[in-house]
This record gives C-alpha cells, structure tokens and sequence, in this order.
C-alpha cells in the first residue's frame, strides 16, 4: 500500500539512524524523499540505496546548524517539486552533562540543533505545505516525557521540541497543517557513540537497556519509521499535536 504516493517528504539527520530508516520507510510508501545531511559521502549511499530500489530520494547538502543552512535547505528541497508536503525532524545530537558540569557552550549547541533548527525548520516549510497532506512530524525522546540523569540539556531540549510541537498544533489546524511528534527510548543507532561514548560502555549500555525497558530489548529505528510513516499518512489525518512515546514501555517505569 502506497500511503505517500505522490507526497514529497524533506527529512533532516537522514544519512544514518531514525532519519535514514525514515527515508527508506517513505520512499516504500511511494513519496518523493529529499534527504538533508551534512556528509555528502554518507548521505549519497542512502540515496543510492533507496534509487536502487525503485525509490525516489535526492540528496540536500547542508549544515543545519549553520545560521544559512536551514533557509539553504528548504530553498532547495522547494525548487525540486514547488512543494513539501511532509516534514520530518530527525536531525539530532546527544551529549552528557549535569546541572553543575554543563557548560554554556554545549548548553547552546544542544538548544540549537536539537530545538532551533526544528523551529527554523518548520517556520521555513510553511510557505510550501498545503492542506490536507500537509503534516509536520518531530523526532522527540523518551527524554522528553520523563527526566533522566546526566543528560540534563538533552532532556530540556527534547520536553521543548514535545512543547513546541504541540503549540504548533494549535496554531496551525485552522490550516488543516498536522504537527505531532514521536518519542524513542533507546533505539540502536550511532547517536550515543557519535556522543562520546565508548563501544565497550555503548554495548554494556544496551545491555542495561534490556532490563530498563520492560519490553525487554532497545528498539530499532525502522520500528520508529513505522509510526513516523502512520503520523504523516491520512491513516491519521483526525491526530495533531500528539507526543507518541514508542519504547518499550520505557516512559512507564520509575527509579528502581
């Protein structure tokens, strides 16, 4: 079934992870996919990938963090087919840190990429975005529902991106422009590793996530694709301004 024939999806963070597996998810569905990422070796094999397999995908070259890359982009994206029908906020970074040893530096870079940039994003896309297949869909966190330790710029910038999703929500039903969001608990992606964290603690850490997750087991990313693909479908044209947890009954437990 081709949910998203014809629809043009603009996914960031989309050369590794959620963003990829989203990509990939979408172009099965039968949308024309534009897949922003800042490494062009990286994000072309995703592109490939999805064009081997008789998808449609082009690849946009951009840092979002730059103070041009957001407005680059989605001029870009929009030049392609005159229209974005669907977006999707994948891009994200992840870094440690308390409310004692969190420095302002890693506290802005944090806000930046992790809300701003979703922000600028959405504001930018509205211009090409036509109801009723017109929809936002923002990659939040487990984090963002429920606070965890060391993580403390993480956990902020993620309850933002569920805030902002919803007052986006409101503001723009009138226009019949569907904004929700989706939360992961731990899903087996490069995000940790690329944070810092070592493969030895990076496997102990989902070894660990087996028992934190009453499921039993982290997630993967196309099990998140799947309900990004359902909240950007009509299948859930009657659904705005939700924040889907989809962990493995993560956002369910308490400290133990």
């Amino acid at each position: 079934m081709k949910q998203l024939k014809d629809r043009v999806a603009l996914i960031t963070g989309a050369s590794s992870g959620i963003g990829e597996a989203v990509a990939k998810c979408f172009a099965q569905a039968g949308a024309k996919v534009l897949l922003i990422g800042r490494n062009e070796k990286t994000l072309g094999v995703v592109v490939d990938s999805i064009n081997k397999a008789d998808g449609q995908a082009y690849p946009i070259i951009s840092d979002l963090s730059s103070s041009q890359g957001p407005k680059q982009a989605v001029e870009k994206a929009a030049a392609q087919f005159g229209k974005i029908d669907i977006l999707v906020n994948a891009a994200g970074i992840l870094s440690t840190g308390n409310i004692t040893n969190t420095s302002m530096a890693a506290w802005d870079e944090m806000m930046q990429i992790n809300l701003r940039v979703v922000f600028e994003m959405m504001q930018l896309v509205l211009p090409f975005m036509k109801a009723p297949e017109g929809n936002i869909v923002n990659i939040s966190s487990v984090t963002g529902l429920r606070s965890f330790p060391g993580v403390l710029a993480y956990c902020v910038s993620k309850a933002a991106v569920d805030q902002l999703t919803r007052c986006a929500a409101l503001e723009l039903a009138e226009q019949k422009i569907r904004v929700n969001a989706v939360n992961p608990g731990v899903v087996v992606t490069g995000l940790h590793l690329r944070s810092g964290m070592t493969e030895e603690n990076y496997q102990a850490f989902l070894e660990r996530s087996k028992t934190t997750h009453p499921i039993g087991r982290p997630g993967t990313p196309e099990e998140v694709a799947e309900l990004v693909l359902f909240l950007a479908s009509d299948q859930a044209s009657w659904i705005t301004g939700a924040t889907y947890a989809i962990d493995g009954g993560r956002v369910l437990t308490c400290a133990r």
